[in-house]
């Protein structure tokens, strides 16, 4: 168990209010406490710590410089907002942080008026901002709007898309860049600072406003100055140039550890009218030499002992993401035409390995889900054979590419989807809950779930060799263990198998379900089939279950509207039968945070659950054909 060290200044708050009535000279010690507190109360709850140590000055400065909540502040993406949480009203609930009916990792609206609004997607934050700028600007209010981008959520392309409006709205906006990979810009130090300081406050910004009004009679004198300044900034501070051509005020780049600048700068800023873009340097684990040293392993962990550090623990069976990632290499070994294709996820997504073996066929397209799969597109259309490793909720943010790119040209481009279903501690916004129903209504497309490590291995396989757009999704975690056959072996397309022969009851199970499926359908003593394909059905097979058996169920860790059991539902329907069906699945709501084993439990999806579902429809069945 963590022993929490002494916060003697952060136990005297819980509010914004209360933090900006401290003096200035104590934002020091309170960012020292604040960044104690989390190493330590994260290495207990386990969450995403290497992000969140890098801003907790800028957190700091942030409250103590607007008027939160009045004034929004606008997380992306969010996993680095557990020191706004502290400080707003939540430092109890980081105990049970990212939990069952906990505090989320990410900010949301419906947990405090704190959270402006709700993210953990990335490069969404500048459009909100600029909506809800724009909206005060309508309604007549006086309210500052922030948005803090991070320079990974600054590849997606929606990012640059709200700067191309802003200077179209005429609203207030202020646009924090939090750059910690120093992917953007040279280190900074004292003097872009000094500059910064000296660009974001009012003598410089009078002058120049001063300045173009009296020069605005003289316009080419007017542009001579204006482009004198441009090449002055830009000779300084390159990016300045970029941003300053979307229409924004560019300031920096400050050090966003040094909170003297900061709260400086930002004071400055709140004064200027416009959209504003301040640039800030952070290093992600600050504070904490080893998260300093390696940012990764400690971006996102589970408990362990901040005196010693993560220490890897042994691989007891593979995931489902390492079968990918061994698969995908040994593939390519055999085809020279394979490309893999991430959107910034390659640890996640477990591309490791293959990026450093096959470089030149390794693609990060950052934070850009649209153009990964366009660009696959481009590639399959060429004659390469383009793999998209993404996560289930990923994938909905580049629908149209998917539609009009790729499955309407039927180009062979393969989708192997990660963390299909509910993936636990994240929450809501990255449950893998509807893939299998956006997908399947998309001609042309092959969709396949597996039941276990090697058939994931075999659908990989079938769907690369498909001559047509192609989809394996499968869970996070572990399957059960299954021997995984080296031999890179096709599946026949559209069959499915028996595995367990039944009675009255057939259970067609699709995916990560099959298990539990086979464990209910043993107590009651079912047939159960693992389908195996979402798309193309085994038509036949449902046929034959639905002429032998007096009630289908089917079974899919995927929403029950318009999922697998939806296609079974058709397939009935085309063949004229009419006969009980039962279509489990997950729940038309929202599932929220929590250990995955016990949300499946939740949603009636393990064996237990399955077979009281079932127990419940055959009774039904039963007193209905009683009359009673």
């Amino acid at each position: 168990m963590t022993t929490f060290s002494p916060t003697p200044l952060l136990d005297t708050l819980n509010w914004p209010n209360q933090l900006r009535e401290l003096e200035r000279e104590q934002l020091g010690q309170l960012a020292t406490e604040l960044r104690q507190f989390i190493l330590e109360s994260v290495a207990s709850t386990g969450g995403h710590l290497s992000s969140n140590l890098g801003t907790i000055e800028l957190t700091v400065a942030l409250h103590w410089v607007f008027n939160t909540p009045d004034d929004r502040l606008i997380w992306d993406v969010g996993h680095q907002t557990y020191a706004h949480k502290i400080l707003t009203g939540r430092r109890e609930g980081m105990k049970q942080l990212r939990m069952k009916d906990g505090l989320s990792g990410f900010p949301k609206r419906s947990e405090s008026d704190y959270d402006a609004f709700g993210t953990a997607h990335s490069s969404t934050s500048i459009s909100a901002a600029l909506g809800m700028a724009t909206a005060f600007k309508q309604l007549g209010l006086s309210r500052k709007v922030i948005a803090v981008i991070g320079d990974g959520a600054m590849t997606g392309g929606m990012a640059f898309e709200a700067m191309n409006n802003a200077r179209n709205t005429g609203s207030d906006l202020i646009v924090i860049l939090n750059d910690n990979e120093m992917s953007i810009s040279r280190p900074v130090g004292a003097l872009s600072n000094y500059l910064a300081r000296i660009m974001s406050g009012r003598v410089y910004n009078s002058v120049r406003k001063q300045g173009e009004k009296v020069l605005g009679v003289a316009p080419p004198i007017l542009e001579i100055a204006k482009r004198w300044e441009e090449h002055f900034k830009g000779f300084v501070n390159p990016p300045a140039t970029l941003f300053e051509e979307f229409g924004f005020n560019y300031i920096g780049p400050i050090d966003g550890h040094d909170l003297d600048t900061l709260v400086s700068t930002l004071n400055n800023v709140k004064r200027l009218s416009g959209p504003q873009f301040l640039h800030i340097v952070t290093k992600k684990g600050k504070g904490y030499d080893k998260a300093e040293l390696d940012p990764i392993l400690y971006h996102g962990v589970t408990p362990f002992d901040p005196a010693i550090g993560i220490i890897p623990k042994p691989i007891s069976k593979p995931t489902y993401t390492h079968i990918f990632g061994e698969w995908l290499c040994d593939m390519a070994e055999q085809d020279s035409k394979l490309v893999g294709i991430t959107p910034a996820m390659c640890e996640g997504s477990g591309l490791v390995e293959f990026s450093k073996r096959y470089p030149d066929r390794y693609f990060d397209v950052g934070i850009a889900e649209q153009h990964a799969l366009t660009f696959a597109a481009g590639l399959a259309a060429e004659g390469l054979k383009p793999v998209v490793a993404i996560y289930s909720t990923f994938l909905q943010r580049a629908y149209d590419q998917l539609i009009h790119d790729i499955a309407l040209q039927n180009l062979p481009v393969m989708f192997a989807i990660d963390r299909a279903g509910l993936v636990g501690a994240d929450g809501a916004t990255h449950c893998g809950s509807f893939d299998l129903s956006f997908l399947r209504c998309l001609p042309n497309m092959l969709i396949m779930a597996p039941a276990d490590e090697n058939e994931c291995r075999l659908m990989l396989t079938t769907a690369y060799h498909w001559q047509g757009p192609a989809a394996v999704r499968y869970p996070r975690g572990n399957g059960p263990g299954t021997h995984v056959v080296k031999e890179l072996r096709v599946l026949e397309v559209g069959l499915g198998e028996v595995r367990r022969q039944g009675k009255n009851v057939a259970i067609l199970a699709f995916g990560s379900v099959v298990n539990a499926a086979l464990e209910a359908g043993q107590e009651l003593n079912a047939t159960v089939v693992n389908m195996r394909f979402i798309k193309p059905l085994d038509e036949q097979l449902i046929v034959d279950m639905a002429l032998n058996h007096q009630l289908l169920v089917t079974v899919e860790e995927n929403v029950v509207q318009g999922g697998a059991g939806s296609a079974v539902a058709e397939v009935l329907a085309k063949h004229g039968l009419t006969m009980p069906l039962l279509q489990l699945g997950l729940p038309d709501r929202w599932i929220d945070q929590g250990d995955p084993k016990l949300l499946i439990q939740e949603v009636g999806l393990d064996s237990v659950g399955l077979r009281h579902a079932i127990e419940a429809r055959l009774s039904s069945l039963q007193l209905r054909r009683s009359g009673t």
